[in-house]
């Protein structure tokens, strides 16, 4: 099949949902994009979608709805999905109610164990992971300034089944410039394990500190909280079968000092008092500890205090609400 008889479509519109639509488009792919936000979504009718930072690269999009219900009027060779783990299950009840029986889901979003909410609603032989190396941040709803790719982003059916259209869709994205890999179920598995664990050694540290990425590296206290929080998610992860190279720690350090003078998106979230994808980073490590007896008390009181002021931040929202009407 060619690019452009390739219907793809694209569930969230945060930074991973707009760096994947932009590089699907600029291959010819038909993309259609569905988010919430109408003011984002009139923006990016109007002006397209901008990658700026590492990547650079403007497209102009024709199809773009903002429910998931008229996305799902149209028939599609495969559906991404990249919204925050929170709204997981909404998103596939949706998708579900379309009856689209031949449809490929593709799961581009970090985290433990986020194929299992997918495994919930569709059959193995539909699901494809992306495990995705870059990220970035909005400097306008339809602007994203890309701060990293750190290639290869990697792309695995969950039962092996669907090695062709894995392959597809990986040399599709590297055309491009965006380097993805075809990996079978158990390297995608790990390479999961591998991001959440970069991911989850500065994000709570961040969001609560509300040190960016580069202070909490640069600074020698904050630094070495974690060194201990790789360290505690590593003796999980070997638990679970999952390899490590040598020198991996230092290898994390390194990759991390790479990051740039921005927050992750769970501090983001924190800041703006939204919901946060803790439980699967953090909170994960915790899980799988406790699973396999392995104290983690720096991971624990990571996720534990993430969650209060969630919950606190959630609770005077809804007193604000109950105020004003």
């Amino acid at each position: 099949m060619r690019p452009e008889e390739f219907k793809v479509g694209v569930i969230g519109l945060g930074p991973v949902g707009m760096i994947i639509a932009a590089h699907l488009k600029s291959a010819g792919c038909r993309v259609s994009v569905c988010d919430t936000d109408k003011k984002k979504i009139n923006l990016i009718r109007n002006e397209g979608i901008e990658l700026v930072g590492k990547i650079n690269k403007t497209v102009y999009l024709k199809h773009l709805y903002s429910s998931i219900p008229d996305l799902m009027e149209n028939k599609f060779d495969l559906l991404i999905s990249s919204v925050k783990a929170y709204h997981v299950d909404s998103v596939l009840s949706q998708i579900e109610a379309a009856e689209t029986n031949d449809l490929h889901l593709l799961c581009a979003q970090n985290g433990i164990d986020i194929r299992k909410k997918y495994q919930s609603h569709f059959d193995d032989s539909k699901i494809l992971r992306m495990v995705v190396n870059f990220a970035g941040n909005l400097n306008a709803p339809n602007v994203v300034n890309v701060t990293f790719f750190n290639p290869p982003n990697y792309i695995g059916s969950i039962d092996d089944s669907q090695e062709e259209l894995t392959s597809y869709i990986c040399d599709i994205l590297s055309s491009q410039d965006m380097e993805t890999k075809a990996v079978d179920s158990f390297k995608v598995a790990e390479e999961a394990w591998i991001k959440t664990i970069l991911n989850a050694a500065l994000s709570p540290l961040c969001a609560i500190s509300s040190h960016t990425m580069k202070e909490a590296m640069q600074n020698p206290d904050t630094l070495e909280i974690v060194e201990q929080i790789i360290v505690e998610a590593m003796e999980v992860a070997k638990a679970e079968d999952i390899s490590f190279e040598p020198n991996f720690v230092k290898l994390c350090i390194r990759y991390l000092k790479k990051a740039g003078h921005h927050f992750p998106s769970l501090a983001v979230d924190l800041i703006n008092k939204r919901e946060t994808e803790i439980d699967y980073m953090n909170g994960k490590f915790v899980e799988y500890g406790r699973k396999y007896y392995i104290k983690t008390p720096i991971n624990l009181v990571f996720t534990n205090l993430v969650k209060a002021i969630t919950q606190k931040n959630l609770d005077e929202r809804n007193t604000t609400k109950e105020f004003l009407d």
